[in-house]
C-alpha cells in the first residue's frame, strides 16, 4: 500500500459559494484521479441551494482522489478532493519501528496554501482551531491523563470503557435538540450513515412525553396510522433538494411572514405592442432582446419612481421600514433546475438599450444554469412573466425581502371598446401583490395604475421618466 507526504498533498474544501450556505450538491466531476491539474481550472459543478456553480481548484498538481461520488451532497469545509500538488508518484510510506515509541515533540502546523480554495468575490471565515498533538501531550502530562483516566474508569464504573462516539448531527439539529432539551446521545438516527434528522429529535421529544407525564390516566392506545403504500412501477419520488428546497423554503416564510394583498388591473397595450415592432427596427437597438417584457419592465420602474415607498423592505428585528434608493429589478426565471429569481443591480439607472442588453443576458444565463449566487441576491421588486405559458395572470407571492411583485399575464386580441367602437385590440392583465404592513392599498393601487396607464399610452415613458 502506498501513501503520499502530507507536505506534498492539498485537500480542496467545498467552499462558501455563496452567503451562509451550509452545503451543496456535486452535480459533475470534470476531472479523475491521475489528471493534472492547474491553479484556476475547473474541477467539478456543484448545485447549491441558490445555483449551479463551477469550482477552480486553487493550486497546480496531481489528482490524487475525489473524496465524494457525483450526487452527493457534501457540508461546507469538507475535503472534497486531494492533490498532489508535487506532481510526482505516491512515495511509500515508511515501515514501523519495532523499538518502543518515544515521546516527540509537537510537529509544527504545515503551512497553509497560499490561496483559500473560495470562489473569486466571496470569502470564507478563517478557523482559529488546531489540533492538539495528542501523543506528546500525554508524554508531557502523564499524571494528569492518569487522573482522566481515573475519573472517566469512575463516571463508567468499569475500567478501560471506551467514550460514547459523538452523535451526528448537523448544526441546526443540535441547537434544536439544545432547546428542546433533548441529549442527542439518546436519539436513534434515521438518516444516512447514522445521522440525526429533525425529525428524529421530534421523535424523541414524543416518546419522553409519556415518561413525564406517568401519573396522568393513561389513555387508550390510539389505531396506529394507515401506511402509505408506494407503487414503485407507477410514481417516482424526487428527493427536495437545491433550487427546489430553497424555493419551497423562501415561498413558505414569504406567505406565512408578510401579509400578501394582490390587486389586478386589465389593459389594453396594443401600442406598447407597436412600439415593440418599431424598436426592433432602430439602429439603438440593433443585436438586442426587445420584447414586451423590455417595457413592462421600464414602465415598473417608472412607477417606483413616481411611488418610491412601494421599493422598501420590512425589518422585523428592528422593528422599521427600509426604503431603498436603488432598484434591484428581479425576473423570475423557470429554470430546469427550478424557479430562480436573479436581477438587474441598479436598473432604475439604465437606458433602454442598457435595459435590454442586461435582461437578454439575465434571460440566456438563467436558461443555461449559469446564474450566479451573487446575481440572485439584494433584489427590491420583482416581474414574473407568466403570460408566457398562456395563463391570463396569477397571484404571485412575494419574493423574501421585498414589498411588491408584479405578474403579467399573456397578451391576447379580444373585443375592447375604443374611441366609442368595439374594436380587436391587444390586451393582458396585470397583478401586483404587495406586503400589507408596509404598503397600503392606496400605494399599491397607484404603482399599479401607474404601470398599467405607461402601457396604455407609452408616450408617458417620456413625459414621466
Amino acid at each position: 500500500m502506498t501513501t503520499m507526504t502530507d507536505a506534498s498533498v492539498r485537500e480542496f474544501k467545498m467552499p462558501d459559494v455563496g452567503e451562509g450556505l451550509t452545503e451543496a450538491e456535486i452535480l459533475k466531476w470534470h476531472v479523475q484521479p491521475g489528471d493534472t491539474v492547474t491553479d484556476g481550472q475547473v474541477v467539478c459543478e456543484v448545485e447549491t441551494a441558490k445555483a449551479a456553480v463551477e469550482l477552480p481548484i486553487p493550486y497546480d498538481g496531481v489528482v490524487r482522489e475525489l473524496r465524494f461520488p457525483e450526487g452527493t451532497t457534501v457540508d461546507v469545509g469538507t475535503a472534497i478532493i486531494a492533490v498532489d500538488v508535487a506532481g510526482g508518484a505516491a512515495v511509500p510510506a515508511p515501515a514501523a519501528p519495532q523499538e518502543p515509541e518515544r515521546p516527540k515533540a509537537p510537529e509544527p502546523e504545515p503551512e497553509a496554501p497560499a490561496r483559500q480554495p473560495v470562489l473569486v468575490g466571496y470569502g470564507v471565515a478563517t478557523s482559529a482551531t488546531r489540533r492538539r498533538p495528542r501523543k506528546a501531550a500525554e508524554a508531557a502530562a502523564p499524571e494528569a491523563a492518569r487522573a482522566a483516566q481515573a475519573v472517566q474508569t469512575e463516571l463508567n464504573g468499569r475500567a478501560g470503557a471506551p467514550a460514547a462516539p459523538r452523535p451526528l448531527a448537523k448544526p441546526p439539529v443540535r441547537k434544536l435538540a439544545k432547546d428542546l432539551g433533548v441529549d442527542l446521545a439518546t436519539v436513534i438516527p434515521s438518516g444516512p450513515d447514522g445521522v440525526i434528522t429533525r425529525e428524529d429529535v421530534h421523535a424523541a421529544v414524543t416518546a419522553t412525553a409519556p415518561a413525564a407525564q406517568a401519573a396522568a390516566p393513561v389513555p387508550a392506545p390510539a389505531a396506529p396510522a394507515p401506511v402509505v403504500a408506494y407503487d414503485g412501477a407507477r410514481e417516482t419520488r424526487v428527493p427536495v433538494k437545491g433550487v427546489r428546497k430553497a424555493t419551497a423554503q423562501a415561498m413558505v416564510g414569504s406567505a406565512f411572514t408578510a401579509p400578501h394583498v394582490t390587486e389586478f388591473v386589465t389593459v389594453d397595450v396594443t401600442r406598447t405592442m407597436k412600439l415593440v415592432e418599431e424598436l426592433k427596427q432602430d439602429k439603438e437597438m440593433q443585436g438586442l432582446r426587445v420584447s414586451p417584457l423590455l417595457l413592462i419592465a421600464k414602465a415598473l420602474l417608472v412607477a417606483v419612481k413616481r411611488h418610491p415607498d412601494i421599493n422598501a423592505s420590512w425589518d422585523e428585528a428592528a422593528q422599521e421600514i427600509v426604503l431603498k434608493h436603488y432598484v434591484n429589478l428581479g425576473i423570475a426565471a423557470a429554470t430546469p433546475r427550478g424557479l430562480i429569481v436573479p436581477n438587474i443591480k441598479d436598473a432604475h439607472l439604465k437606458t433602454l438599450p442598457q435595459l435590454a442588453q442586461e435582461l437578454g443576458e439575465l434571460v440566456s444565463t438563467a436558461r443555461e444554469g449559469r446564474t450566479s449566487p451573487a446575481a440572485m441576491q439584494g433584489g427590491t421588486v420583482t416581474i414574473t412573466n407568466v403570460g408566457v405559458f398562456g395563463v391570463d395572470t396569477g397571484t404571485p407571492i412575494l419574493n423574501p425581502g421585498e414589498s411588491a411583485i408584479l405578474a403579467v399575464g399573456a397578451i391576447k386580441l379580444q373585443p375592447w371598446v375604443h374611441k366609442g367602437k368595439v374594436k380587436p385590440r391587444q390586451v393582458t392583465t396585470l397583478a401586483l401583490s404587495f406586503d400589507h404592513r408596509l404598503v397600503d392599498g392606496e400605494l399599491g393601487s397607484k404603482v399599479l395604475a401607474d404601470v398599467a396607464a405607461v402601457l396604455e399610452q407609452p408616450k408617458r415613458l417620456i413625459t414621466w421618466a
